[in-house]
């Protein structure tokens, strides 16, 4: 089968944390003999950032860590389409390209007879929703939402007739447990600050406990404000800028145990939705502390899998509990790579594509955002 994949990035990480899930994604499809073309604009955000902080070697470093994996880098003014699309069976198309082309891509995938889905895996469907309702994906067969919230709100909207839940998910290729050096720090953050969307939450689960207890702790992202770089140093957290996504399964091992921040969004509407980071950390085998999230869709066992702080003070706790209790490590260490490698690997979400690919097929028509038949 031949897909096409119209994303932001497939090259850069920078800001950018979905391009794990799409290489994990991509190198399953190849792997089990699909031809997948990926192309993405030649002037992404993210790549231009990345290539703005460490030049033309980031590139070199993506194409020697990820064989198998290449993309198209193309200009949407002058990129013919009906070449990109020729004889593909499959187009899905992620939400960060601009509306217009979005609904472009979708029309020209109608007249060639491809399946088409538009891929969300961000919180612009509640937080921008204006945005999102001028996004025309009449000629699409539906949407693959990044959790059941934002599937509900294309239906709810009027968007889009179907949507299926297709969540974000570890590349247990490269996501794994790796030997730890006898010296370790004991935790580590990883993820970006961005536009405020968290602050409060990260000095209150993540920079006042470091401060308190006296940890070892090392940050890494980007979009860090001057006031936060003060924060994190008064809390003696040494921040290391951005890091290769490759690169996390190892830092994990130089560090004890992590914790899980999620954006006000996703705590207080898009319930069931973690960061990527939650999959990552439990695929490497490392003891997570998590702040309050809803697990909804009921992806994983709070408690068994991973421990929630309601607090800060509960924070301080369970992160002195880990660090001092080696049979409670042990067992977050183990239950959660049971349940990362039971359901949430990206094989598992390669095989819910090819199901809803399927029952596609059953069901070819094609509906409106409005409902009626395009």
């Amino acid at each position: 089968m031949k897909l096409v994949l119209f994303y932001h990035s497939l090259i850069s990480d920078w800001n950018h944390g979905n391009a794990h899930f799409l290489r994990g994604v991509v190198s399953e499809l190849l792997d089990r003999g699909h031809d997948v073309h990926v192309y993405e604009p030649e002037d992404a955000w993210s790549l231009t950032n990345l290539l703005a902080e460490r030049g033309e070697a980031a590139i070199g470093d993506f194409e020697a860590t990820f064989p198998e994996l290449r993309s198209t880098r193309y200009d949407a003014k002058s990129l013919d389409l009906d070449a990109a699309l020729q004889d593909a069976d499959v187009v899905i198309v992620h939400e960060w390209n601009e509306p217009q082309w979005i609904s472009r891509i979708g029309e020209r995938a109608d007249r060639l007879g491809c399946t088409a889905l538009f891929h969300d895996t961000h919180h612009r469907s509640v937080t921008d929703a204006g945005t999102m309702a001028t996004i025309d994906l009449s000629h699409y067969d539906g949407v693959l939402a990044f959790g059941q919230a934002v599937a509900d709100q294309y239906i709810r909207q009027g968007w889009a007739a179907r949507a299926w839940v297709w969540h974000e998910a570890a590349d247990l290729r490269r996501f794994k447990p790796l030997p730890h050096p006898k010296s370790r720090n004991d935790l580590v953050w990883i993820g970006n600050w961005g536009d405020d969307e968290r602050s409060a939450e990260l000095s209150e689960f993540l920079i006042e406990p470091v401060k308190q207890l006296g940890l070892s702790a090392s940050a890494y992202g980007v979009r860090y404000p001057r006031h936060a770089l003060g924060l994190l140093r008064e809390a003696g957290i040494d921040y290391r800028g951005w890091l290769p996504n490759h690169l996390v399964p190892e830092t994990f091992a130089r560090h004890r145990c992590t914790v899980h921040v999620p954006r006000q969004t996703y705590t207080n509407q898009l319930h069931g939705i973690p960061t990527i980071r939650m999959f990552e950390a439990l695929a490497c085998g490392i003891p997570l502390i998590s702040a309050p999230w809803q697990d909804a869709e009921a992806l994983f066992r709070p408690g068994i899998d991973y421990l929630v702080a309601n607090n800060g003070g509960e924070m301080q706790r369970h992160l002195r509990a880990v660090l001092t209790d080696a049979a409670l490590a042990e067992s977050l260490v183990r239950q959660g790579l049971e349940t990362i490698r039971a359901r949430h690997s990206c094989a598992h979400r390669v095989d819910e594509l090819l199901n809803i690919l399927t029952s596609l097929r059953a069901q070819p028509v094609r509906r409106s955002a409005a409902g009626g038949l395009a």
